[in-house]
Protein backbone atom coordinates (compact mmCIF):
# COMPACT_ATOMS: atom_id res chain seq x y z
CA UNK A 1 0.00 0.00 0.00
CA UNK A 2 1.41 3.33 -0.98
CA UNK A 3 1.89 6.80 1.15
CA UNK A 4 -1.13 8.87 2.63
CA UNK A 5 -0.99 12.17 1.89
CA UNK A 6 -3.30 14.50 5.04
CA UNK A 7 -3.73 17.79 2.91
CA UNK A 8 -4.71 21.08 4.66
CA UNK A 9 -7.92 21.88 2.46
CA UNK A 10 -6.41 25.29 1.86
CA UNK A 11 -3.83 23.91 -0.40
CA UNK A 12 -6.93 22.19 -2.23
CA UNK A 13 -8.25 25.49 -2.10
CA UNK A 14 -4.82 27.46 -3.57
CA UNK A 15 -4.43 25.05 -6.61
CA UNK A 16 -8.04 24.37 -8.02
CA UNK A 17 -7.74 28.42 -8.24
CA UNK A 18 -4.47 28.38 -10.33
CA UNK A 19 -5.65 29.53 -13.86
CA UNK A 20 -3.57 28.26 -16.87
CA UNK A 21 -4.43 31.65 -18.73
CA UNK A 22 -3.57 30.03 -21.99
CA UNK A 23 -0.35 28.14 -21.15
CA UNK A 24 -0.12 24.12 -21.18
CA UNK A 25 0.99 23.71 -17.75
CA UNK A 26 1.80 25.18 -14.24
CA UNK A 27 4.04 23.82 -11.76
CA UNK A 28 4.98 24.32 -8.26
CA UNK A 29 6.27 22.48 -5.04
CA UNK A 30 4.35 20.53 -1.87
CA UNK A 31 5.81 21.56 1.73
CA UNK A 32 4.79 20.01 4.83
CA UNK A 33 6.18 17.74 7.03
CA UNK A 34 7.15 13.34 6.78
CA UNK A 35 6.07 11.04 9.46
CA UNK A 36 6.71 7.22 9.83
CA UNK A 37 2.73 6.22 8.23
CA UNK A 38 1.43 9.57 6.82
CA UNK A 39 2.66 12.67 5.43
CA UNK A 40 0.83 16.17 6.19
CA UNK A 41 0.77 18.71 3.08
CA UNK A 42 0.51 22.46 4.68
CA UNK A 43 1.47 24.40 1.96
CA UNK A 44 1.43 25.10 -2.10
CA UNK A 45 3.23 27.51 -3.83
CA UNK A 46 3.26 28.00 -7.92
CA UNK A 47 7.17 28.09 -9.80
CA UNK A 48 7.43 31.69 -10.09
CA UNK A 49 7.53 32.69 -14.17
CA UNK A 50 10.79 33.70 -15.91
CA UNK A 51 10.44 36.06 -18.25
CA UNK A 52 12.49 34.70 -20.61
CA UNK A 53 9.91 31.74 -20.96
CA UNK A 54 6.57 33.60 -22.10
CA UNK A 55 7.38 32.90 -26.03
CA UNK A 56 7.90 29.16 -25.21
CA UNK A 57 5.14 29.05 -22.69
CA UNK A 58 2.13 30.16 -25.27
CA UNK A 59 3.90 27.91 -28.34
CA UNK A 60 0.70 26.07 -29.62
CA UNK A 61 3.20 22.59 -29.54
CA UNK A 62 4.43 23.44 -26.03
CA UNK A 63 5.35 20.12 -24.24
CA UNK A 64 7.39 18.90 -21.44
CA UNK A 65 10.64 20.43 -23.25
CA UNK A 66 8.62 23.59 -21.64
CA UNK A 67 9.19 22.39 -18.02
CA UNK A 68 12.34 24.23 -16.85
CA UNK A 69 13.93 22.00 -14.60
CA UNK A 70 16.54 24.01 -13.81
CA UNK A 71 14.61 26.96 -12.87
CA UNK A 72 12.18 24.77 -10.69
CA UNK A 73 15.21 22.90 -8.80
CA UNK A 74 16.32 26.29 -8.02
CA UNK A 75 13.07 27.88 -6.19
CA UNK A 76 13.12 24.73 -4.53
CA UNK A 77 16.39 24.95 -3.18
CA UNK A 78 15.10 28.88 -2.27
CA UNK A 79 11.89 27.30 -0.76
CA UNK A 80 13.82 24.90 1.34
CA UNK A 81 16.36 27.62 2.64
CA UNK A 82 12.99 29.45 4.10
CA UNK A 83 11.58 26.36 5.70
CA UNK A 84 12.21 26.21 9.69
CA UNK A 85 13.36 22.72 10.98
CA UNK A 86 10.54 20.16 10.59
CA UNK A 87 9.31 21.03 7.24
CA UNK A 88 10.51 20.43 3.97
CA UNK A 89 9.64 20.34 0.29
CA UNK A 90 7.68 17.33 0.07
CA UNK A 91 7.41 17.13 -3.86
CA UNK A 92 6.21 18.92 -6.79
CA UNK A 93 2.43 19.70 -8.44
CA UNK A 94 1.41 20.32 -12.09
CA UNK A 95 -1.20 21.39 -13.69
CA UNK A 96 -1.90 20.40 -17.04
CA UNK A 97 -4.54 20.64 -20.11
CA UNK A 98 -6.51 17.25 -20.98
CA UNK A 99 -4.33 16.86 -24.30
CA UNK A 100 -0.87 17.07 -22.54
CA UNK A 101 -2.15 14.66 -19.54
CA UNK A 102 0.64 11.64 -20.35
CA UNK A 103 3.40 13.77 -21.73
CA UNK A 104 4.75 15.00 -18.51
CA UNK A 105 5.56 11.66 -16.76
CA UNK A 106 9.30 11.33 -17.66
CA UNK A 107 9.92 15.06 -16.98
CA UNK A 108 8.19 15.38 -13.25
CA UNK A 109 10.31 12.12 -12.52
CA UNK A 110 13.62 13.79 -13.50
CA UNK A 111 13.00 16.90 -11.55
CA UNK A 112 12.00 14.77 -8.03
CA UNK A 113 15.55 13.54 -8.53
CA UNK A 114 16.91 17.06 -9.41
CA UNK A 115 15.31 18.57 -6.65
CA UNK A 116 15.83 16.53 -4.14
CA UNK A 117 19.83 16.29 -4.92
CA UNK A 118 20.10 20.00 -4.87
CA UNK A 119 18.40 20.20 -1.69
CA UNK A 120 20.90 17.70 -0.20
CA UNK A 121 24.06 19.15 -1.43
CA UNK A 122 25.09 21.76 0.80
CA UNK A 123 23.36 19.93 4.06
CA UNK A 124 25.61 19.30 7.63
CA UNK A 125 23.31 16.49 8.28
CA UNK A 126 22.47 12.98 6.50
CA UNK A 127 19.62 11.12 6.10
CA UNK A 128 19.05 8.27 8.82
CA UNK A 129 17.63 4.81 7.27
CA UNK A 130 14.31 5.41 8.96
CA UNK A 131 13.35 8.29 7.30
CA UNK A 132 10.55 8.60 4.49
CA UNK A 133 12.72 8.61 1.57
CA UNK A 134 9.77 9.12 -1.02
CA UNK A 135 8.10 12.16 -2.78
CA UNK A 136 5.12 12.78 -4.60
CA UNK A 137 4.68 14.08 -8.03
CA UNK A 138 0.78 15.15 -8.02
CA UNK A 139 -0.62 16.06 -11.21
CA UNK A 140 -3.97 17.52 -12.27
CA UNK A 141 -6.40 18.19 -15.24
CA UNK A 142 -7.18 21.70 -15.77
CA UNK A 143 -10.65 20.43 -17.48
CA UNK A 144 -11.38 17.11 -15.87
CA UNK A 145 -9.81 17.94 -12.26
CA UNK A 146 -8.63 14.49 -11.89
CA UNK A 147 -5.83 14.30 -9.83
CA UNK A 148 -2.92 11.74 -10.22
CA UNK A 149 -1.02 10.83 -6.82
CA UNK A 150 2.46 8.78 -7.06
CA UNK A 151 5.81 8.66 -5.30
CA UNK A 152 8.96 8.17 -6.18
CA UNK A 153 12.04 6.80 -3.63
CA UNK A 154 14.18 9.86 -4.17
CA UNK A 155 17.19 7.63 -2.79
CA UNK A 156 16.66 5.08 -5.54
CA UNK A 157 17.72 5.72 -8.96
CA UNK A 158 16.26 3.08 -10.26
CA UNK A 159 12.82 3.46 -8.45
CA UNK A 160 9.47 3.56 -10.18
CA UNK A 161 6.20 5.08 -9.63
CA UNK A 162 4.08 3.43 -6.39
CA UNK A 163 0.26 4.70 -5.92
CA UNK A 164 -0.68 6.92 -3.28
CA UNK A 165 -3.17 8.30 -1.48
CA UNK A 166 -4.32 12.19 -1.38
CA UNK A 167 -6.60 13.31 1.67
CA UNK A 168 -8.39 16.92 1.90
CA UNK A 169 -8.69 17.57 5.53
CA UNK A 170 -9.80 20.15 7.42
CA UNK A 171 -7.78 22.27 10.02
CA UNK A 172 -4.99 20.38 9.69
CA UNK A 173 -2.75 23.83 9.78
CA UNK A 174 -3.59 24.25 13.50
CA UNK A 175 -2.38 20.66 15.07
CA UNK A 176 1.43 21.98 15.29
CA UNK A 177 3.60 21.95 18.45
CA UNK A 178 6.45 24.72 18.44
CA UNK A 179 9.66 24.13 19.69
CA UNK A 180 12.05 27.21 20.46
CA UNK A 181 16.23 26.81 20.86
CA UNK A 182 18.90 29.58 20.99
CA UNK A 183 21.82 28.44 20.20
CA UNK A 184 25.62 29.90 21.49
CA UNK A 185 27.78 29.31 18.31
CA UNK A 186 31.85 29.36 18.84
CA UNK A 187 33.73 27.98 15.45
CA UNK A 188 36.99 28.21 14.57
CA UNK A 189 37.96 27.64 10.80
CA UNK A 190 41.36 27.36 9.22
CA UNK A 191 41.78 27.73 5.50
CA UNK A 192 44.42 25.94 4.68
CA UNK A 193 46.94 27.78 1.85
CA UNK A 194 47.47 24.43 0.45
CA UNK A 195 44.39 24.53 -1.79
CA UNK A 196 43.59 28.07 -2.33
CA UNK A 197 40.97 27.39 -5.52
CA UNK A 198 38.75 25.72 -2.33
CA UNK A 199 39.74 27.37 1.03
CA UNK A 200 35.88 29.02 1.50
CA UNK A 201 33.92 26.65 0.36
CA UNK A 202 36.09 23.38 0.89
CA UNK A 203 37.23 24.32 4.35
CA UNK A 204 34.25 25.80 5.67
CA UNK A 205 31.93 23.37 4.56
CA UNK A 206 34.38 21.18 6.50
CA UNK A 207 34.85 22.99 9.27
CA UNK A 208 30.92 23.46 9.90
CA UNK A 209 30.97 19.48 9.66
CA UNK A 210 33.13 19.27 12.30
CA UNK A 211 30.93 21.24 14.67
CA UNK A 212 27.58 19.66 13.10
CA UNK A 213 28.82 16.75 14.71
CA UNK A 214 28.91 18.12 18.32
CA UNK A 215 25.41 18.98 17.41
CA UNK A 216 24.12 16.05 16.39
CA UNK A 217 25.60 14.34 19.71
CA UNK A 218 24.66 17.05 22.20
CA UNK A 219 22.11 16.46 24.88
CA UNK A 220 18.87 18.00 24.67
CA UNK A 221 16.87 19.43 27.29
CA UNK A 222 12.90 19.85 26.32
CA UNK A 223 11.32 22.28 29.26
CA UNK A 224 14.09 21.69 31.08
CA UNK A 225 13.89 17.81 31.34
CA UNK A 226 15.77 15.07 29.67
CA UNK A 227 13.81 12.74 28.14
CA UNK A 228 13.88 9.15 26.52
CA UNK A 229 13.76 9.56 22.41
CA UNK A 230 10.90 7.15 22.68
CA UNK A 231 8.78 8.94 24.91
CA UNK A 232 5.41 10.72 23.68
CA UNK A 233 6.56 14.45 23.72
CA UNK A 234 3.23 15.33 25.05
CA UNK A 235 3.38 13.09 27.71
CA UNK A 236 2.35 14.53 30.77
CA UNK A 237 0.54 17.29 28.89
CA UNK A 238 -3.14 18.55 28.70
CA UNK A 239 -4.69 18.76 25.10
CA UNK A 240 -7.43 21.11 24.34
CA UNK A 241 -11.00 20.18 25.29
CA UNK A 242 -11.96 20.89 21.68
CA UNK A 243 -9.60 19.22 19.49
CA UNK A 244 -7.86 16.63 21.64
CA UNK A 245 -4.86 16.24 18.69
CA UNK A 246 -4.47 19.79 18.81
CA UNK A 247 -2.50 21.74 21.46
CA UNK A 248 -0.70 25.44 21.40
CA UNK A 249 2.12 24.06 23.09
CA UNK A 250 5.17 25.63 22.49
CA UNK A 251 8.58 23.66 23.48
CA UNK A 252 12.02 25.12 25.04
CA UNK A 253 14.62 23.57 23.88
CA UNK A 254 18.27 23.72 25.40
CA UNK A 255 21.52 22.11 23.83
CA UNK A 256 24.51 20.88 25.79
CA UNK A 257 27.46 19.72 23.49
CA UNK A 258 30.23 17.39 24.72
CA UNK A 259 32.68 20.69 25.65
CA UNK A 260 29.91 22.84 27.34
CA UNK A 261 29.34 19.25 29.42
CA UNK A 262 32.78 18.23 29.81
CA UNK A 263 34.63 21.31 31.21
CA UNK A 264 38.34 19.77 31.54
CA UNK A 265 38.09 19.08 27.91
CA UNK A 266 41.34 19.98 25.71
CA UNK A 267 41.40 20.10 22.10
CA UNK A 268 44.28 19.08 20.30
CA UNK A 269 45.41 21.82 18.28
CA UNK A 270 47.88 21.26 15.14
CA UNK A 271 49.89 23.76 13.13
CA UNK A 272 49.23 24.21 9.74
CA UNK A 273 49.85 26.74 6.68
CA UNK A 274 46.81 28.60 6.97
CA UNK A 275 45.70 31.86 4.04
CA UNK A 276 43.06 33.24 7.15
CA UNK A 277 40.17 31.99 8.18
CA UNK A 278 36.75 31.77 9.76
CA UNK A 279 35.56 32.86 13.01
CA UNK A 280 31.76 32.15 13.70
CA UNK A 281 30.57 33.57 17.10
CA UNK A 282 27.28 34.43 18.80
CA UNK A 283 23.72 33.47 19.29
CA UNK A 284 21.28 31.84 16.42
CA UNK A 285 17.50 31.69 17.24
CA UNK A 286 15.93 28.25 16.12
CA UNK A 287 12.64 26.99 15.51
CA UNK A 288 11.27 23.74 14.79
CA UNK A 289 7.43 22.68 14.00
CA UNK A 290 6.05 18.76 14.63
CA UNK A 291 2.85 17.58 14.07
CA UNK A 292 0.93 17.38 17.35
CA UNK A 293 -0.41 13.61 16.30
CA UNK A 294 1.64 11.21 18.50
CA UNK A 295 4.82 13.08 18.43
CA UNK A 296 7.87 11.15 19.53
CA UNK A 297 10.35 13.24 21.48
CA UNK A 298 13.11 11.85 18.61
CA UNK A 299 11.46 13.30 15.95
CA UNK A 300 11.33 17.28 17.91
CA UNK A 301 14.84 16.66 18.75
CA UNK A 302 15.78 16.03 15.67
CA UNK A 303 13.50 18.95 13.81
CA UNK A 304 15.64 21.26 16.50
CA UNK A 305 18.48 20.06 15.33
CA UNK A 306 18.05 20.23 11.70
CA UNK A 307 16.88 23.95 12.25
CA UNK A 308 19.83 24.55 13.78
CA UNK A 309 22.83 23.03 11.36
CA UNK A 310 20.53 24.73 8.22
CA UNK A 311 20.37 28.17 9.86
CA UNK A 312 24.42 28.50 10.21
CA UNK A 313 25.45 26.53 7.10
CA UNK A 314 22.35 29.51 5.04
CA UNK A 315 23.98 32.25 6.69
CA UNK A 316 27.26 31.45 5.54
CA UNK A 317 26.21 30.67 1.81
CA UNK A 318 24.34 33.69 1.72
CA UNK A 319 27.23 35.86 2.72
CA UNK A 320 29.48 34.24 0.43
CA UNK A 321 26.69 34.83 -2.37
CA UNK A 322 26.54 38.26 -1.74
CA UNK A 323 30.35 38.65 -1.71
CA UNK A 324 30.12 37.58 -5.62
CA UNK A 325 26.98 39.29 -6.70
CA UNK A 326 28.84 42.87 -5.40
CA UNK A 327 31.71 44.20 -6.04
CA UNK A 328 34.18 43.87 -3.28
CA UNK A 329 35.09 47.53 -1.95
CA UNK A 330 38.31 48.28 -0.04
CA UNK A 331 36.49 47.87 3.64
CA UNK A 332 36.71 45.44 6.19
CA UNK A 333 33.35 44.95 7.78
CA UNK A 334 30.19 43.82 5.80
CA UNK A 335 26.73 43.46 7.87
CA UNK A 336 25.73 39.52 8.51
CA UNK A 337 21.96 38.24 7.21
CA UNK A 338 19.70 38.42 9.99
CA UNK A 339 17.06 35.64 10.59
CA UNK A 340 13.19 36.81 9.68
CA UNK A 341 10.28 35.24 10.40
CA UNK A 342 6.95 35.64 9.18
CA UNK A 343 3.52 33.61 10.38
CA UNK A 344 2.07 31.43 7.73
CA UNK A 345 -1.85 32.78 7.53
CA UNK A 346 -3.99 30.20 9.64
CA UNK A 347 -1.02 28.16 12.27
CA UNK A 348 1.77 28.98 14.76
CA UNK A 349 4.10 28.13 12.42
CA UNK A 350 6.62 30.73 11.08
CA UNK A 351 8.75 30.75 7.56
CA UNK A 352 11.83 32.64 7.76
CA UNK A 353 14.11 34.39 5.26
CA UNK A 354 17.44 36.51 5.92
CA UNK A 355 18.20 40.22 5.14
CA UNK A 356 21.03 42.35 5.20
CA UNK A 357 21.25 45.47 6.53
CA UNK A 358 20.99 47.63 3.71
CA UNK A 359 17.53 45.57 2.45
CA UNK A 360 13.85 47.05 3.38
CA UNK A 361 10.89 45.36 4.54
CA UNK A 362 9.53 45.83 1.65
CA UNK A 363 12.18 43.72 -0.24
CA UNK A 364 11.94 41.29 2.39
CA UNK A 365 7.77 41.30 2.13
CA UNK A 366 8.15 40.69 -1.85
CA UNK A 367 10.77 38.08 -1.69
CA UNK A 368 8.73 35.68 0.73
CA UNK A 369 5.32 36.73 -1.79
CA UNK A 370 7.46 36.11 -4.80
CA UNK A 371 9.16 32.42 -3.07
CA UNK A 372 5.26 31.40 -1.75
CA UNK A 373 3.11 32.90 -3.99
CA UNK A 374 1.08 34.44 -0.96
CA UNK A 375 0.40 37.65 0.22
CA UNK A 376 2.78 38.76 3.25
CA UNK A 377 2.01 42.23 5.66
CA UNK A 378 5.24 43.77 6.30
CA UNK A 379 3.59 43.99 10.34
CA UNK A 380 3.93 40.42 9.80
CA UNK A 381 8.22 40.65 9.74
CA UNK A 382 9.91 39.58 12.65
CA UNK A 383 13.70 39.78 12.73
CA UNK A 384 14.67 37.65 15.28
CA UNK A 385 18.31 38.88 15.80
CA UNK A 386 20.82 41.68 15.59
CA UNK A 387 22.84 42.88 13.12
CA UNK A 388 26.84 41.97 13.30
CA UNK A 389 28.92 42.04 11.10
CA UNK A 390 31.62 39.98 9.05
CA UNK A 391 35.06 41.41 8.95
CA UNK A 392 37.58 40.25 6.66
CA UNK A 393 41.35 41.54 7.38
CA UNK A 394 44.78 40.54 5.86
CA UNK A 395 45.97 36.99 5.45
CA UNK A 396 48.45 35.26 7.82
CA UNK A 397 50.99 33.00 6.97
CA UNK A 398 50.43 30.54 10.10
CA UNK A 399 48.48 30.00 13.08
CA UNK A 400 47.95 27.43 15.71
CA UNK A 401 44.84 26.00 14.56
CA UNK A 402 42.55 23.55 16.39
CA UNK A 403 41.28 20.45 14.76
CA UNK A 404 37.64 20.67 15.97
CA UNK A 405 35.76 23.62 17.73
CA UNK A 406 36.62 24.41 21.36
CA UNK A 407 34.53 26.59 24.01
CA UNK A 408 37.92 28.21 24.84
CA UNK A 409 37.72 30.93 22.16
CA UNK A 410 37.36 34.26 23.33
CA UNK A 411 34.03 35.20 24.79
CA UNK A 412 31.53 36.25 22.07
CA UNK A 413 29.99 39.72 21.34
CA UNK A 414 27.40 40.99 23.56
CA UNK A 415 25.24 41.17 20.49
CA UNK A 416 22.59 38.24 20.34
CA UNK A 417 23.18 36.94 16.62
CA UNK A 418 25.95 34.80 14.74
CA UNK A 419 29.16 37.00 14.61
CA UNK A 420 31.33 36.18 11.38
CA UNK A 421 34.66 37.12 10.93
CA UNK A 422 36.66 35.81 7.52
CA UNK A 423 40.65 36.74 7.53
CA UNK A 424 41.86 36.07 3.86
CA UNK A 425 43.12 37.76 1.28
CA UNK A 426 41.62 39.56 -1.91
CA UNK A 427 43.10 36.70 -3.96
CA UNK A 428 41.60 33.97 -2.20
CA UNK A 429 37.65 35.61 -2.21
CA UNK A 430 38.29 36.05 -6.21
CA UNK A 431 38.80 32.03 -5.93
CA UNK A 432 35.94 31.38 -4.37
CA UNK A 433 33.69 32.77 -7.35
CA UNK A 434 35.09 30.48 -9.42
CA UNK A 435 34.20 27.89 -6.82
CA UNK A 436 30.80 28.59 -5.48
CA UNK A 437 29.15 30.70 -8.51
CA UNK A 438 28.44 26.52 -10.06
CA UNK A 439 26.81 25.86 -6.30
CA UNK A 440 23.72 28.40 -8.05
CA UNK A 441 22.75 31.78 -7.52
CA UNK A 442 20.14 33.45 -4.88
CA UNK A 443 17.22 33.03 -6.53
CA UNK A 444 16.61 36.25 -5.26
CA UNK A 445 18.98 38.26 -7.29
CA UNK A 446 18.48 35.52 -10.12
CA UNK A 447 14.56 36.97 -10.66
CA UNK A 448 16.18 40.50 -10.63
Amino acid sequence: MGRTYIVEETVGQYISNINLQGKPFVSGLLIGQCSSQKDYVILATRTPPKEEQNENIKHPKANSDTLDEEWATEHASQVSRMLPGGLVVLGIFIITTLELADDFQNALRRLIFSVEKSINRKRLWTVTEEEVSERVILHICSSTKKLSCRTYDVHDPKSSARPADWKYQNRVLTSWLSLECTVHVNIHIPLSATSVSYTLEKNTKSGLTRWAKQIENGVYLINGQVKDENCDLLEGQKKSRGNPQATAHSFDVRVLTQLSLNSDHRSTATVQICSGSVNLRGDVKCRAYIHSNRPKVKDAVQAVKRDILNTVADRCEILFEDLILNEIPEKKNYELPQRVFVPLPGSAIMLCDYKFGDESAEEIRDHFSEMFDHEIQIEDLEIAEEVNTACITSSVKSEASPTNTSDEQPEPPSKTTVGLKIKQNIGAIAALAVAVLAAGISFHYFSD
